[in-house]
């Protein structure tokens, strides 16, 4: 038996907890309504922003399928629903969405399917009346169901294809031996073909029930007319006999499990899980913090213990999963292969090092306010608020539980902490699954006040750094983001990959502090400090509570200013760079656009990987990086946006104080733009791999971002990427010949490119090509009908306005606008821009960039077919 590590010093006692407030069972923003056939509604007003999510929530999932238990019931039905209705064929529910301006979208889990809707305000009365629509009046019909059942065969071997996804359902097959949670919610081959409409429709008629259902709408509403309107809708609907539920419980774990498995993958990943109790448990608060402690944020000990000390992974976290079920606590990596079982003795040694010694206050109260900040955040956004609504109501009955949730995490003590890690995260109920490379297992292994919305303010500061301010009181939150031009337009192919290595190098060092002093400064406030770079431009990213703002302006100038590119971070940095760029080889649609920009563009520009190629980062060393630096990390190059709970005019004298000072350069460096060129014909680019599937991507010379014929781009790509798109309707529901199809128009300060792609059976690739040459002749010659039109000007609309409710997202698409030339107001002129496009403006543009004769096309497919088939 394992003794109870004992402690270092005096015996720790936990301290007498602090008494909880006395939260009312319906907070008082919130109306809860019980109709008499059982469905109940949940609704909550806020007007802070233009935009409202309604979500139906059926109360079954994956784990309540019955006999048809590992049928993928719940997430077939999930499918079927946007099938069509009684009163409306399928096609016209995702339109009707579109033509309000809004998103429509479901999900499966183990024990619950929610449908939801995101829509501007004036959406409201559609969005709710394609939801009870469909939750109560789907035809399912026949036809459509063996075309689904096809499209979800295909999604199937996607899951195999990715290798997170494929390990990650392993770990709970393993985990599990009772528990239904061991069945994956798509279902497997076997019982999934087995399904018959007869078997779906009886599941939808008992689990779809009023009694079963609630509703959750939170935004810029009428609670009394949505109340109503719902009300309306069910009127005819009556309770039904629910049979009564006994869900096998797993039996407790007497020994460790490991298992090893092999894929044709480039990592290794590794996870381990110990079983935990379900949500509703008094230890759940405890264990999220421990999670966090131990694997959440670049200072958790994981992270600074074997990814960057040991650099044993090249990715950590740890992480808990919990239901209405009996959940789990674990941790995930990603390593080299050869690294398993040095990276296996380090983590158990973390694990042990939890069990005998108590952490420190310091460190709990850090990760009590990570966890703080990450549930508040969950309130920037009307869907957010609705889904941590639904989850409380679903879990708890009680609209109160994540309040109540977050009040038990800020009265822990390390003594708690101390408990649960004894308690649950002991051997015998530990399971470890690997999924590795072929050949290369180890033989052996062991709700706040809002405001109206202010306007941005711009000030140039002398040195010529453009600063954006914009106060925002609903939350406290401040959101810092400065960009710089830059990214692959910077670099040549010998030093492909620069700008996105020395923009991880920022946070691993300066002149004052190291990379471990950085992440556990900004996470000791539950803040957060991260970089970014990509095509045309690089930057750093701060979120933080308002009172911390002085503290993220000191560390972002320092990072920015007074980086220091540490040896030893730079060539783990660089390793970790060649691990993400042999993992992209599992992201076939990515590997496929690729392609396409290397027939594009060649060697220069948009042909170049933002991560590099295997030969460029050997070239790199810290004086490539120093330099690239110096010369594009200017104030002249830099926008800063500060959007928040702030006061303009004190943040601007702050911004000054650490940044004023900063010098600039007689002049910038010119960007590498290389245009794309043009194809005199059909060309087509061909790689193969080691999966299932085939990914096509036919594309076409593009715009730049200034071009007046983005607009009508936009909505090309808009009226070919939805479900209910002219595209999708074809050639995924009619013919069959594809899981997935849509368009990218990908633009920059460089013209860019316009392409359609698709993911398909290897052997339906040529027609899939075919149909695709077809679509773009179409839209040349014939154009769109207004109806379409009118469609996705509202929903590219409708998808932006629901961007910018987040304030940081709208921080960072501020910024950019300002500095790529558009102006820091450029989406008041962008919207009333898409309005007026016309339909002669469609059909004119696609004339002139479409040609179905003349495109480049990049095929992935596997190395069988290429062998059995070429194909022209």
């Amino acid at each position: 038996m394992r003794k109870s590590p004992p402690l270092r010093s005096t015996r720790l006692v936990a301290s007498p907890p602090r008494p909880l407030r006395d939260l009312p069972a319906v907070p008082p923003d919130i109306r809860l309504v019980s109709l008499q056939n059982g469905l109940t509604i949940i609704v909550r007003e806020d007007h802070s922003a233009p935009v409202v999510s309604a979500q139906a929530w059926c109360m079954s999932g994956s784990v309540h399928e019955g006999r048809w238990l590992g049928a993928g019931l719940s997430h077939l039905l999930e499918h079927m629903l946007f099938k069509g209705t009684k009163t409306r064929p399928a096609s016209r529910i995702d339109q009707e969405v579109q033509a309000a301006g809004g998103y429509i979208n479901a999900y499966t889990s183990f024990d619950r399917t929610v449908f939801y809707i995101d829509v501007p305000s004036s959406g409201t009365r559609v969005a709710l009346d394609v939801l009870c629509d469909i939750m109560q009046h789907a035809t399912l019909p026949a036809a459509e169901l063996a075309k689904e059942q096809d499209v979800i065969r295909r999604e199937m071997d996607m899951c195999q294809d990715d290798p997170h996804r494929r390990s990650s359902q392993r770990l709970f097959e393993v985990a599990y031996t009772r528990s239904p949670l061991r069945f994956t919610i798509i279902g497997y081959p076997d019982l999934f073909n087995a399904v018959r409409r007869a078997d779906l429709l009886a599941y939808y008629r008992e689990k779809y029930a009023p009694n079963n259902v609630f509703y959750v709408v939170v935004g810029d509403v009428d609670a009394a007319a949505v109340l109503e309107q719902i009300q309306q809708a069910y009127a005819q609907s009556r309770a039904k006999p629910l049979p009564p539920e006994v869900l096998p419980e797993e039996p407790r774990q007497t020994a460790p499990r490991e298992i090893l498995e092999e894929a044709p993958i480039e990592l290794g990943h590794l996870h381990v899980a110990w079983h935990i109790p379900d949500a509703r448990h008094p230890d759940l608060p405890v264990l999220e913090v421990l999670a966090t402690v131990l694997g959440q944020g670049r200072s958790s000990r994981l992270y600074q213990q074997i990814r960057e000390k040991q650099k044993l992974v090249t990715s950590i976290d740890a992480w808990t999963y919990t239901t209405s079920l009996p959940g789990l606590f674990g941790l995930s990596a990603t390593m080299e292969p050869d690294k398993l079982d040095s990276a296996r003795r380090a983590i158990f040694a973390e694990i042990q090092r939890l069990q005998d010694r108590p952490v420190t206050e310091s460190e709990l109260q850090k990760a009590v306010k990570q966890c703080t900040t990450a549930l508040l955040a969950t309130r920037k956004t009307m869907a957010g608020q609705a889904q941590d609504l639904g989850g409380c109501w679903l879990l708890a009955n009680d609209l109160g539980f994540s309040q109540r949730y977050l009040e038990a995490i800020q009265r822990l003590r390390p003594a708690d902490l101390l408990r649960v890690a004894r308690t649950y995260l002991v051997p015998e109920n530990r399971t470890l699954y690997g999924l590795w490379p072929k050949g290369r297992v180890p033989r052996a292994t062991v709700t706040l006040p809002s405001t109206r919305s202010e306007p941005i303010q711009k000030v140039e500061l002398a040195n010529g750094l453009r600063l954006l301010l914009k106060p925002d009181q609903r939350l406290p939150f401040v959101e810092l983001r400065a960009v710089f031009q830059g990214g692959v337009l910077a670099e040549t192919p010998e030093t492909n990959g620069l700008t996105a290595l020395m923009a991880r190098l920022l946070l691993k060092g300066t002149r004052r502090r190291s990379a471990e002093q950085i992440a556990r400064t900004i996470e000791s406030v539950g803040g957060s400090l991260d970089t970014y770079s990509g095509n045309n431009s690089f930057g750093v990213s701060a979120e933080v509570l308002h009172d911390d703002l002085p503290l993220a302006l000191e560390l972002m100038a320092e990072v920015l200013l007074q980086p220091t590119f540490p040896e030893a971070a730079f060539a783990h940095e660089r390793e970790v760079q060649l691990a993400k760029l042999r993992a992209r080889k599992d992201d076939l649609l990515t590997r496929a656009l690729l392609a396409l920009r290397r027939g594009l563009f060649g060697s220069a520009g948009y042909g170049l990987d933002t991560l590099g190629t295997e030969t460029s980062l050997a070239r790199l060393n810290r004086d490539l990086v120093r330099d690239f630096h110096r010369q594009w990390t200017l104030p002249q190059n830099c926008v800063l946006a500060v959007f928040g709970h702030i006061d303009p005019d004190t943040t601007h004298k702050a911004v000054e104080k650490v940044l004023g000072r900063w010098p600039n350069a007689s002049s910038l460096p010119s960007l590498h733009l290389s245009p794309p060129r043009s194809p005199q014909q059909a060309e087509r680019i061909r790689e193969t791999h080691e999966k299932r599937q085939a990914v096509l991507v036919m594309g076409w010379p593009g715009v730049r971002l200034d071009s007046e014929d983005r607009f009508a781009l936009e909505l090309i790509q808009e009226l070919c990427s939805d479900l209910g798109s002219r595209l999708f309707l074809r050639v995924r529901e009619k013919l069959g010949l594809a899981y997935y199809v849509g368009a990218q128009n990908f633009m920059g300060l460089s013209p860019g490119y316009f392409a359609f792609y698709a993911g398909t059976d290897p052997a339906r690739a040529a027609r899939v090509e075919r149909e695709l040459a077809a679509e773009a002749r179409l839209l040349r010659d014939r154009g769109v009908t207004a109806e379409e039109l009118e469609r996705a000007k509202a929903k590219l609309l409708g998808q932006k306005k629901i961007a910018r409710q987040e304030l940081g997202n709208l921080a960072q698409l501020t910024a950019l606008d300002e500095l790529y030339g558009l102006g820091y107001q450029n989406f008041d002129a962008e919207d009333a821009r898409i309005e007026a496009v016309t339909l002669e403006e469609v059909r004119s543009v696609a004339a002139r960039y479409l040609d179905p004769d003349r495109y480049v096309l990049a095929i992935l497919e596997p190395e069988s077919k290429r062998k059995q088939q070429p194909e022209g």
